[in-house]
């Protein structure tokens, strides 16, 4: 089953997220080469893709996990956590249904 893991960042969290960011992708990257990644990128902080300095707000990661408890504990062992990028991390199952 698919599981969404949504995370806020904390004000100001660039210079973290820069430090932790090779890791956190590295990360993603295993997800995607299982084949259990949907979708996973962050929320600009502006209406844009390239934020600049205003950075990002959060993160939304889409993936196939075991469990809710799988996914849960997968997202607690994120990078960005462990380096104090988000302040709130939601882990929720999602049905894919488009396209």
């Amino acid at each position: 089953m698919y599981y969404a893991i949504i995370s806020e960042d904390i004000e100001n969290s660039l210079p973290l997220r820069a430090e932790a960011r090779p890791a956190h992708i590295e990360r993603l990257n295993q997800l995607k080469a299982e084949g259990r990644l949907l979708v996973a990128g962050p929320h600009p902080a502006l209406d844009t893709l390239e934020p600049g300095d205003a950075g990002f707000t959060g993160s939304l990661v889409i993936a196939e996990f075991d469990s809710l408890d799988a996914a849960q504990s997968w997202a607690d062992a994120d990078p960005y956590v462990d380096a104090g990028v988000y302040q709130k991390v939601t882990v929720k199952p999602f049905k894919a249904v488009l396209p």
